[in-house]
């Protein structure tokens, strides 16, 4: 399988159907799916389509989310990264979002900031994107803040599948001027 990146303490790679069972665990928990429609995974084999999916915008696009594995324990312990978004989402179609999703076990330990951080630093520095975006339910403080600490900019509301959510943008620019600190030798102004 193909890591993409690594952080202190995790390796973000390519999604396989070895990570079903923890992807199982995670998509079927009614918490994990508070803010996403409320609507958790009945059965594996909705996770086997959702892999194959994944597995699919590797080879159509190039990127799609990653496996996210804590280096200590070699645990998958979500998702996390990039996706090109072909569908019409609040007006906007052909665009890169930013996303994560934890099994609860690790939720806040830093570790969706940490390959969030990553994943915006390989499309912006190795895919040369000029712009990503991000959304959250209105309600999820936790990802609102994270994705906010991140440096997007909060854009407006909408509606996706009849839950009000916040639609955010962070340019290129926007991004090395938060970020130029952690990675001195990659900007140049």
């Amino acid at each position: 399988m193909k890591i993409f990146l690594e952080t202190d303490r995790l390796i973000l790679r390519e999604i396989v159907m070895e990570d079903a069972d923890a992807f199982f665990e995670m998509d079927s928990d009614p918490e994990v799916h508070k803010y996403l429609g409320n609507n958790p995974v009945k059965s594996k084999d909705q996770i086997i389509e959702s892999i194959n999916f994944i597995r699919t915008q590797y080879l159509e696009n190039g990127i799609g989310r990653w496996a996210a594995v804590e280096k200590t324990s070699n645990e998958f312990i979500g998702w996390s990264g990039l996706k090109f978004v072909k569908d019409i989402v609040n007006n906007h179609t052909n665009y890169i979002d930013l996303g994560y999703r934890l099994r609860k076990k690790f939720w806040q330990q830093g570790y969706a900031t940490e390959s969030a951080v990553a994943s915006l630093h390989y499309g912006f520095e190795k895919m040369n994107l000029h712009e990503m975006f991000a959304s959250a339910h209105v309600d999820n403080i936790g990802s609102n803040k994270i994705i906010k600490s991140l440096g997007f900019q909060f854009v407006e509301t909408y509606y996706y599948h009849d839950s009000l959510c916040n639609w955010y943008k962070i340019t290129r620019t926007e991004w090395q001027q938060k970020y130029e600190k952690y990675f001195p030798n990659q900007y140049n102004h």
